[in-house]
């Protein structure tokens, strides 16, 4: 009876608030209100290569799902992260606004009190305001502690981990170099590798709750896929269903989907949605689900890549099943391919830095070098965006924000400046412009951190400070500065090979231009509401779920009890 029960109402709330499934037949004569306003997902690798996809580069065989993408949409190849590390270029993204403005200039940490200062607006506040449900799945590392966790940055879903997984040991350390050994079963900290996994067990958040600590990796991009398909599904609402989904809930349910349904309320049921799909891959350590059985197993890179392509062709065949008529899919990275883990790295395609790597270190993530930041970028709206179109147009991830406000018909704060530009025109073929210049920020391999040292106008390439990153070969690429500043010209070197001779006529014609959008911007930034980020260390801030919970194992956090947000 407590079943049937249940059932009924259920099916009661379906038809009376648009829960998130179809209920067959039993609401037809229910008409949706059908709002004009998009659904938004955002895939967001994690240190993928420009060269990691097959349809930038002809050597990778291994992402079928997004070349099709990119057959059936608009490929970007002069797309940039805004910065070259994690936090950063995550933070960048969610607000439009370099870390030079919104704060975050370097990565957060276990530890960390602070996260994405709380008076910068995310993307996922304006369009909640305008009307959408949100949620982020995936990677966060903008802040744990808190108010700065990402149920309190706008979103109301969030199932994930709080920073990198390589941030906290795990039962399942994957392939990384050097190998990491996983968790240890008593409390007592063990003296792992300077580069290898902190004592603390790296946890799993739904929501505010810590779910599983430590978090199994293996199984981690399965259930970000189920969670992401879960959404879309349950925020169509019920007379829009997405196919299998004319079932009625159960108390059979599990009590995560559970949780789903009462976050996400029956009255977010039918409205637009932005997800933000935050992936692990590809940054190590590479945990596979399914280990190697066969002679033709490829190496781990290869066979992690395969495993986010389908992942991500999961999302887009959910979206193709749901209504891809008014679904909007952006799928972009973080920064460049991490070169010191050497074979478990990506590949940065042409953009190999070779004027930094003839003296040292790695011209990929963390650098300034076109292999840190230029990162593929495939939009994909059927009906709306052209198919198989090649732009070659200037863009940045801090174009995300402005456009996507533009589409919802919202409006973007007016209390500050923005980096990013709406490009929803390129989008749709009307222009073919992009930006004129773009500005990369010191990501940890030379200079201060968040400062512009480095820029780019149309196709002229500057720097003002250049480094190298740890290479796979140990090496690390001395700081230089230049003044005047070394220009490359990405038309006719695009592996900054070889910078222009200061005496030619193309650079003396170009540097003026140069120095000019340079202290312009400098002069904006002085003006601009400008935010500080707190990166302060407490060990309290450690995320540590109750040691008696039989999922969790925190390592010595744990002495002093429960330390969820």
């Amino acid at each position: 009876m407590e079943i049937l029960f249940l059932k009924m109402l259920l099916l009661l709330a379906g038809c009376l608030a648009g829960l998130f499934y179809h209920l067959s037949d039993l609401c037809v004569g229910e008409k949706r209100t059908v709002q004009n306003k998009p659904n938004f997902i955002v895939i967001l690798a994690d240190d993928v290569g420009w060269g990691d996809l097959g349809a930038n580069w002809a050597e990778t065989k291994d992402t079928p799902n997004l070349d099709q993408m990119a057959a059936e949409g608009m490929r970007f190849v002069d797309f940039h992260s805004a910065a070259s590390t994690c936090s950063p270029s995550r933070a960048s993204l969610l607000t439009g606004r370099l870390g030079i403005r919104n704060g975050v200039t370097h990565n957060f940490a276990v530890t960390s009190m602070g996260g994405l200062p709380l008076n910068e607006t995310t993307l996922a506040e304006v369009l909640k305001e305008a009307g959408y449900v949100t949620a982020v799945i995936g990677k966060w590392h903008l802040g744990h502690s808190g108010l700065y966790h990402p149920n309190f940055r706008g979103f109301d879903y969030y199932f994930g981990i709080p920073y990198s997984h390589d941030m906290g040991c795990t039962d399942t350390p994957g392939y990384n170099l050097p190998p990491c050994p996983a968790c240890p079963r008593r409390s007592a900290a063990t003296s792992h590798g300077r580069d290898c996994y902190t004592k603390v067990a790296l946890p799993l958040f739904e929501n505010i709750t810590i779910t599983q600590q430590p978090v199994n990796l293996t199984g981690l991009a399965a259930e970000y896929a189920e969670k992401a398909t879960q959404f879309i599904q349950h925020a169509r609402g019920p007379t829009l269903p997405c196919p299998g989904a004319g079932w009625i809930p159960s108390p059979e349910l599990s009590p995560p989907t559970l949780q789903v349904l009462r976050v996400l309320g029956a009255s977010e049921s039918g409205r637009p949605f932005f997800l933000y799909l935050a992936l692990a891959h590809m940054h190590v350590p590479l945990v596979l689900a399914q280990p190697p059985s066969s002679f033709s197993f490829p190496e781990p890179y290869r066979a992690s890549l395969r495993e986010m392509d389908a992942l991500v062709g999961r999302i887009k065949d959910k979206v193709d099943g749901c209504g891809k008529e008014n679904t909007f899919l952006w799928f972009t990275g973080d920064n460049g391919p991490w070169a010191q883990k050497c074979e478990l790295a990506g590949s940065v395609g042409p953009f190999s830095g070779a004027w930094q790597r003839q003296r040292g270190g790695s011209a990929a993530k963390q650098t300034t070098w076109e292999g840190g930041h230029r990162v593929p970028a495939l939009a994909y709206w059927p009906g709306r965006i052209p198919a198989n179109v090649t732009s070659t147009a200037l863009l940045s991830t801090t174009d995300i924000f402005p456009t996507l406000v533009s589409l919802a018909k919202a409006s973007l704060p007016s209390n500050r400046r923005f980096d990013g530009s709406d490009v929803s025109e390129i989008l749709f073929g009307q222009s073919h412009q992009g930006h004129k210049t773009l500005f990369h920020p010191n990501s940890g391999a030379a200079g201060k951190a968040g400062e512009i040292k480095a820029l780019r106008l149309a196709q002229y390439k500057a720097f003002y400070t250049t480094g190298g990153a740890k290479a796979c070969d140990g090496s690390i690429g001395l700081e230089e500065h230049h003044q005047p500043p070394l220009i490359f010209n990405l038309d006719q070197d695009i592996q900054e090979q070889v910078p222009l001779d200061v005496e030619a006529g193309e650079y003396c014609a170009v540097l003026p231009v140069i120095t000019r959008a340079l202290t312009d911007f400098l002069q904006d930034i002085a003006t601009d509401n400008v935010s500080t980020a707190d990166y302060s260390h407490d060990p309290a801030a450690m995320p540590c779920c109750n040691p008696q919970h039989i999922v969790c194992r925190c390592q010595a956090c744990c002495s002093s009890g429960n330390r969820e947000p």
